[in-house]
């Protein structure tokens, strides 16, 4: 099992509440809306759906996360070239920020950042071809792994691993995160699941 709690301080919820407002222009939004990646900052805002299509183009400050949810069904990810990103979970998200790739995981002083060596990140975006359909910025790769050498990979909007650690923050209790936080965390995946299309299908 592996626990999250750590992670928690990184992100916020990505769910507003009722009657929030876009964080741009003041307009209502909806419960479940669209968000801005502060590119500088690297934190999200709400946004209207409006100023999320004024957002698209690189090179903004503020860039819309993209709604892409992709998986690899071919994934085989030997347990080898995780182990040489020395990332001590198997959960992580992978940014890019112009050609430079970070991993973010979970730690006991919070959200941990790792930058990968070269030779690691090389091995692992071999195995891991999704890698190379990351949008700088707005998308991220989300791996996890179950502990017996499989592992799950998505190419999801960086508004989603937001989402994750929010869920787990607010409901994780005591050493192991307890059946709610777990509860959470399984809904949250099924719902990536459900949302992922095949790589090929992209």
């Amino acid at each position: 099992m592996i626990s999250l709690h750590a992670i928690a301080p990184f992100v916020r919820t990505t769910r507003a509440p009722a009657g929030a407002r876009c964080e741009l222009c003041g307009d209502a939004i909806d419960v479940e809306h669209r968000h801005l990646v502060d590119v500088a900052e690297r934190r999200l805002k709400c946004s209207c759906v409006a100023c999320a299509i004024l957002f698209q183009r690189p090179g903004q400050r503020y860039r819309a996360a993209p709604d892409r949810w992709l998986h690899d069904p071919a994934l085989r990810l030997d347990e080898r070239v995780w182990s040489s990103l020395q990332i001590p979970v198997r959960l992580a998200f992978f940014f890019r920020q112009g050609e430079r790739w970070g991993a973010f995981y979970p730690g006991p002083a919070g959200a941990t950042e790792s930058t990968l060596s070269l030779e690691a990140w090389n091995d692992f975006a071999q195995a891991m071809p999704l890698a190379a359909d990351v949008e700088a910025d707005v998308e991220a790769l989300l791996v996890c792994g179950d502990g017996h050498g499989r592992f799950e990979c998505w190419l999801v909007p960086v508004s989603a691993c937001y989402e994750l650690v929010g869920r787990v923050k607010r409901c994780w209790r005591g050493f192991d995160g307890g059946e709610e936080a777990w509860r959470e965390i399984d809904a949250f995946f099924a719902r990536v699941r459900g949302r992922s299309e095949p790589r090929s299908a992209s």
